[in-house]
């Protein structure tokens, strides 16, 4: 009876230490894994996508019927203010989370800010979850960053040949010189501004500011 309950004991004890292991594992890997999937108009379903987000380890699929172009979309922004540290969002593929690559990084850029990763089933290398993954979407921040300031010194060095070859840069004015001459001598005469404005279609702030006597 003795050596029986001992075993029941040992067994129990057993039980106990491998529950508490058990528990301890979830705790150090309770990650959550969202799935976000979309579709441009209700005439298309998002059930192929959820069925592949919860086949790749999705705990909760959010689905969204919206354009690509809209930048605040209702249930991308729950499944942002959801995420915490250690989660995961995955997406089917990357343009059903942004239409272009400023888009990615701006929503990579909250994604990590939460200390969460990023993963995208479609294109294997848009995965922060791996060392490979971050290096490839550093890369294209990195990329990003180099078009917009080419894109910047081109239009500078443009605006500057424009200048050198005397092109006045700005709004062109509301009134021709002759029509400018006229109106600072009607206004000297003592003509109202508002009558002058009037005559020439423009406010009277445009006569009102107008240089000479």
């Amino acid at each position: 009876m003795l050596v029986q309950n001992s075993r029941i004991l040992h067994q129990a004890e057993a039980i106990d230490a491998a529950g508490l292991f058990w528990c301890r594992n979830q705790v150090q890997n309770g990650r959550m894994i969202y799935g976000y999937a979309r579709v441009s108009t209700d005439g298309q379903s998002v059930d192929a996508q959820a069925r592949q987000l919860t086949a790749a380890g999705a705990e909760r699929v959010f689905q969204e019927v919206a354009s690509g172009a809209k930048t605040d979309r209702a249930q991308l922004r729950r499944l942002l203010d959801q995420l915490d540290t250690g989660d995961v969002m995955m997406v089917t593929r990357l343009d059903r989370l942004a239409r272009s690559t400023r888009d990615l990084l701006n929503s990579l850029a909250t994604i990590t800010g939460k200390g969460a990763s990023f993963r995208s089933l479609g294109d294997t290398w848009a995965d922060t979850t791996t060392a490979h993954g971050r290096l490839m979407l550093t890369v294209l921040g990195g990329l990003a960053e180099f078009e917009r300031e080419l894109i910047k010194a081109r239009t500078s060095e443009g605006r500057e040949r424009a200048k050198a070859q005397g092109v006045k840069m700005g709004r062109k004015p509301t009134l021709t010189p002759h029509q400018q001459r006229e109106a600072i001598q009607r206004r000297g005469a003592g003509e109202p501004v508002s009558d002058i404005a009037r005559s020439y279609n423009v406010s009277k702030w445009t006569i009102s500011r107008m240089g000479g006597a």
